[in-house]
C-alpha cells in the first residue's frame, strides 16, 4: 500500500536516509523513489547504450526511463518502488 507523501492529516513520517551515488539524501519512508532523486537533481537515471541520458517519462512503471540500480539489483523502476531508509542508490549520473 503505498504511502501519500503529505498525509491527509497534514503530518509526515520521520524522513530516513538514503545514499544516492554516495551522497546521503533525506526521504520520506514509503514515499516513491523518483520523487527525492528528483528533489536531490538526479537528471541521468540511466544511460542508454549509446551514453545518453534517460530521466523519468512515464511515472506509472511502464516506460523503464527511471529505472536505477537499488542495493545492487539493476533495473529497478524508481517511480514504482517505495523508500525504506538506508537504500543504497545508483544512477546513471554516476556511470
Amino acid at each position: 500500500m503505498w504511502r501519500r507523501r503529505v498525509p491527509a492529516d497534514g503530518g509526515r513520517p520521520e524522513p530516513v536516509e538514503i545514499v544516492v551515488d554516495d551522497r546521503v539524501v533525506r526521504a520520506y519512508a514509503g514515499e516513491p523513489l523518483v520523487v527525492p532523486l528528483l528533489a536531490a537533481g538526479v537528471g541521468a537515471f540511466r544511460r542508454t547504450p549509446a551514453g545518453r541520458p534517460r530521466a523519468p517519462l512515464c511515472n506509472m512503471g511502464a516506460c523503464f526511463d527511471c529505472a536505477v540500480e537499488v542495493d545492487g539489483r539493476h533495473g529497478v523502476r524508481s517511480c514504482v518502488t517505495p523508500v525504506a531508509g538506508g537504500m543504497r542508490v545508483r544512477t546513471g549520473e554516476a556511470r
